[in-house]
């Protein structure tokens, strides 16, 4: 029996006692929670000194491989110009052996002044004649090198001639570049992510892998990392047409996650019903209405939560499309009752959002999308005018109808940051849009779980799991959460004001074990 800990003189989160000071952590459950005067015994006691003690967060769409990737190697996150990026890749490469793949993540030419990225000759005289691969920020296209471009033929959808690559060509690149790094630097670079996480406050992740975005052996992996300890729980999402037999011999807990049915925004590829005006396209849709319906019903047969990556609203008719056939096989309560989910969900309509309530669909979401690139004069305004760039991700209409959210980052394309992701919901740029901190808290933390059909975690309330953080707040808490921003005279958020200061995380605790803590570190 592991020894009993009493967590005292703190601001306990709980809805079975909202005025709670302390709680008992006992063989990884609480025991007890309630006021510091009467704490039972314990073996330990640990005095916060007046922290904030909340469920865990739970970040519901990772690559942890390729965060780890970024974390301990080429991040172009903060590159502002092409020269940026090749002075960054000559840096990189030259402390690289000299048969190295020189692998980098996160350039965003649509912030620059000239939004020209490198071409492959100049990556080619940056990398010192290195192969170079650098995925874009929304990791659905990259630059490469010549002798990269070189392995794709001309005619692979997504080719161009000066070394940017998308669809499938993409594929191909990502492949080899992947290919190169080994088994001890793909495992250095998961359990980077993995403990980057727990720093956060973070007690799980959901991996979304697949074909095209990562490989059986590196996802397997990954999803064996946490039984050595210490590392926040992996529920893995495998991404292949047809495959919920498959996805449950791989471990996975869903056939879905990065089951593309079209690309991103930031690579001209999401597939819209009206033209980007920054390119003569739609984007690609990659698959059909039948096959949405028959991985659906393959995965209700099986068992299995299905789901598919849809950003623009062409792609998420067609997967709705699909749900509506599959529904007139297996019926509306067998799909409703799988809970399936879609990814990211960004262009969509009120008709469309009424299909997500009819077929139970969990929206898995990516707040930060529209803190980063939306707005009237963000990413997305270039790609689709300041009107549908406002009409994105509509978090606020999402809840309001009793869609399920679960957040996440969608990491590396943006950052593990979770106090700053229900910020950016909580500060939607359009103020239609905005949720409160709480409803944004619960799909952070609880909604995370419900979409791993895990409905048992996430709340701190007496025989639940003991998974939660301690944090140090700045400023006041309301409600019995920090306040993340600046309020405006109305008490709304006022994006154009100083957001307050985010919570430091000193300890994360899943299941009664410490996977983190500040002091340790």
């Amino acid at each position: 029996m592991t020894p009993s800990t009493v967590y005292r003189n703190a601001h306990v989160y709980s809805p079975a006692d909202p005025a709670a000071s302390a709680l008992l952590v006992t063989d990884g459950r609480i025991g007890w929670l309630g006021a510091d005067r009467d704490a039972p015994a314990a073996d330990r006691v640990v005095d916060v000194g007046g922290a904030l003690i909340a469920p865990a967060f739970v970040d519901a769409h990772v690559h942890a491989f390729d965060t780890g990737i970024t974390l301990l190697g080429l991040d172009l996150a903060g590159t502002r110009s092409r020269a940026d990026v090749l002075d960054a890749v000559a840096r990189h490469a030259a402390d690289l052996p000299g048969d190295a793949v020189v692998v980098g993540h996160g350039w965003d030419e649509s912030g620059w002044a000239d939004q020209r990225p490198p071409a492959a000759g100049e990556l080619d005289r940056a990398g010192g004649g290195r192969a170079v691969y650098l995925s874009q920020a929304s990791v659905h296209s990259a630059l490469v090198s010549s002798s990269l471009l070189a392995k794709v033929s001309p005619d692979e959808p997504g080719y161009a001639h000066d070394g940017w690559l998308r669809r499938s060509a993409h594929h191909v690149v990502r492949g080899l570049a992947h290919g190169s790094i080994s088994a001890g630097e793909r495992r250095r670079a998961q359990v980077a992510a993995l403990r980057r996480a727990a720093a956060l406050g973070i007690a799980a992740v959901h991996e979304c892998g697949g074909p095209g975005t990562s490989d059986e052996e590196g996802f397997q992996a990954l999803l064996a990392l946490p039984a050595s300890g210490g590392l926040p729980e992996v529920y893995g999402y495998w991404g292949e047409l047809g495959a919920a037999a498959k996805a449950r011999e791989l471990g996975a807990v869903g056939a879905g996650g990065d089951l593309y049915a079209d690309g991103a925004l930031g690579s001209h590829t999401a597939q819209l019903r009206s033209p980007y005006l920054d390119a003569e396209t739609s984007g690609h849709g990659y698959v059909s209405a039948e096959q949405v319906a028959e991985h659906l019903v393959g995965c209700v047969r099986e068992g299995v939560q299905g789901g598919f990556h849809a950003i623009g609203d062409a792609a998420i008719a067609t997967v709705l499309d699909g749900f509506g056939r599959a529904a007139e096989t297996v019926g509306v309560e067998a799909l409703r009752a799988g809970r399936h989910r879609i990814e990211h969900l960004e262009i969509l309509d009120r008709d469309l959002t009424r299909g997500l309530v009819e077929y139970g669909v969990t929206a898995s979401v990516q707040p930060a999308f529209d803190r980063l690139w939306g707005g009237e004069h963000g990413m997305y305004a270039q790609r689709l005018g300041v009107a549908r760039s406002l009409e994105s991700n509509p978090l606020g209409a999402l809840s309001g109808v009793g869609v399920a959210l679960a957040f996440g980052s969608d990491s590396p394309v943006t950052p593990l940051d979770p106090w700053g992701t229900v910020r950016a919901a909580v500060c939607h740029h359009n103020p239609v849009y905005r949720v409160s901190t709480r409803t944004a808290f619960a799909a952070h933390t609880r909604g995370g779980w419900r979409a791993a059909h895990r409905d048992d975690d996430g709340a701190l309330v007496p025989g639940a799991p003991a998974t939660f953080a301690v944090w140090d707040v700045a400023g006041p808490l309301v409600g019995g959460l920090p306040v993340l921003f600046t309020p405006g005279p109305d008490g709304a958020a006022a994006g154009d004001e100083e957001p307050a200061a985010l919570p430091v995380c000193r300890r994360t605790v899943l299941r009664g074990e410490v996977i983190y803590d500040v002091e340790e570190m």
